[in-house]
């Protein structure tokens, strides 16, 4: 035992034992008999008011304690697995995972209608209409047969493929899942491992993949384009010269029209702006569990992500960042076994966008609630604890969500779906 305890018993137990000692005798002497209570009332008045010192007491002892010593107690429970997993790379790369809350009400934003464009790649009509040409051009690929479309289904998909990984050239299987270009304009990085910074930079990395469109050299891009004359006149509109095409120029067309991929169309989007029926009643209970449960440390802003240019921070988190059995289910660590570290996506759309994680090994939406709920926010144990990190004392719930919470919550992320794309997916949701 401490030092500290030691003397704050040494102290308190004498002081409440006084304490209860003369409120007895008050009650026998005095206020007994001027109520009138006979011998059984007066003991029993005494225990009730003795058992208020008593609580009141230890209340006092516990706050003493903690403002003796918060680093020690902050220290053990930070110690706690079911608090913070296991997160050995953490300090080589100096990432929090989860996002340190920030101080204040949480404010939800709509999406806006217009993407941010880089000063080097001012869209015009032109070039918009050049890029979406080139979105779907399959001479991009090394064997004539896949575009940017192939992989990013923009309606039927909803910007995605629907598959688990990636299918390239000659029927070869990627590692990862295909992201949505919905809203991708929005993002601060691109990739699952954000390496890209930006959509131009983006673009040229599918189409030189020797497993994904399989092009051999950008080079090879400028010939095959430029032996067709529509696609001469195109760029020269384009870009408002006669310059030769150049890899370059193709990327920045694809990009300048990904910008205009965007859904701001959604009932979240339509309840933010004042339509207050836009949302049913599991709707908005899922709304206020995924701000209370945490889900905003990561997926927040008007785009859902901490990765977004608007108000994003901390583009990337470890994910698994809690061991848990979900691990080994879905094969979540990276190839050589790792917690990998990844962008945070969107979660616009996300109810059309499975199956999902970096691997698409979950196909059920309620199932990724559940693995996020327990992987980055801990909440996969039976605990409650009352200290918070800043040394304030305040419930932290580390207890499994409900199955009805997980509902909610699934109810508000289909809430994110645009009207437009649930009307042309096959995966909209039930009811929607």
């Amino acid at each position: 035992m401490n030092s500290g305890l030691s003397d704050l018993l040494a102290i308190g137990i004498p002081v409440i034992l006084i304490g209860m000692l003369t409120l007895g005798m008050m009650v026998h002497r005095e206020l007994g008999p001027f109520v009138g209570l006979g011998l059984g009332g007066k003991w029993m008045l005494s225990l009730a008011l003795g058992m208020g010192i008593l609580a009141f007491g230890l209340k006092v002892g516990v706050a003493l304690l903690l403002g003796r010593a918060p680093e020690a107690t902050v220290e053990r429970l930070s110690s706690n697995p079911f608090v913070h997993g296991p997160m050995p790379a953490a300090d080589r790369i100096g990432l929090v995972n989860p996002a340190p809350p920030r101080p204040g009400n949480y404010v939800w934003e709509v999406l806006p209608a217009r993407a941010p464009e880089p000063a080097e790649n001012p869209a015009t009509p032109a070039k918009i209409a050049l890029g979406k040409r080139l979105f779907y051009e399959k001479r991009l690929s090394g064997d004539g047969a896949l575009a940017c479309a192939s992989c990013h289904d923009l309606y039927e998909k909803a910007g995605a493929d629907g598959r688990p990984t990636a299918e390239g050239i000659a029927g070869q299987r990627g590692v990862r899942n295909v992201p949505t270009v919905w809203n991708a304009a929005f993002q601060s990085v691109l990739f699952w491992d954000g390496r890209a910074p930006s959509l131009e930079a983006q673009a040229k990395g599918p189409i030189l993949n020797p497993i994904e469109m399989g092009l051999a050299a950008p080079a090879e891009a400028e010939r095959l384009l430029s032996a067709d004359p529509s696609y001469r006149a195109d760029f020269a509109r384009a870009f408002g010269d006669d310059q030769p095409i150049s890899f370059e120029r193709i990327v920045q067309a694809i990009a300048a029209f990904e910008r205009t991929l965007i859904t701001a169309d959604s009932p979240y989007d339509r309840f933010v702006r004042g339509q207050g029926d836009a949302l049913s009643r599991a709707q908005l209970r899922g709304m206020a569990l995924f701000e209370s449960v945490g889900c905003v440390l990561c997926h927040r802003g008007p785009n859902f992500s901490d990765a977004s240019l608007l108000g994003g921070q901390s583009p990337w988190r470890f994910f698994p960042a809690n061991a848990t059995p979900y691990e080994e289910k879905y094969r979540l660590l990276t190839e050589s076994g790792e917690r990998g570290v990844w962008r945070v996506p969107s979660l616009r759309n996300v109810a059309l966008t499975g199956p999902w994680l970096h691997n698409g090994s979950v196909d059920k939406l309620d199932e990724v609630v559940r693995i996020m709920a327990s992987a980055q926010l801990g909440r996969s144990a039976d605990y409650l604890g009352w200290l918070n990190q800043d040394s304030s004392l305040g419930k932290l719930d580390r207890t499994p969500l409900s199955d009805r919470e997980v509902r909610d919550i699934v109810a508000f992320l289909e809430a994110l779906s645009s009207d437009a794309l649930r009307a042309t997916s096959p995966r909209t949701p039930p009811g929607g």
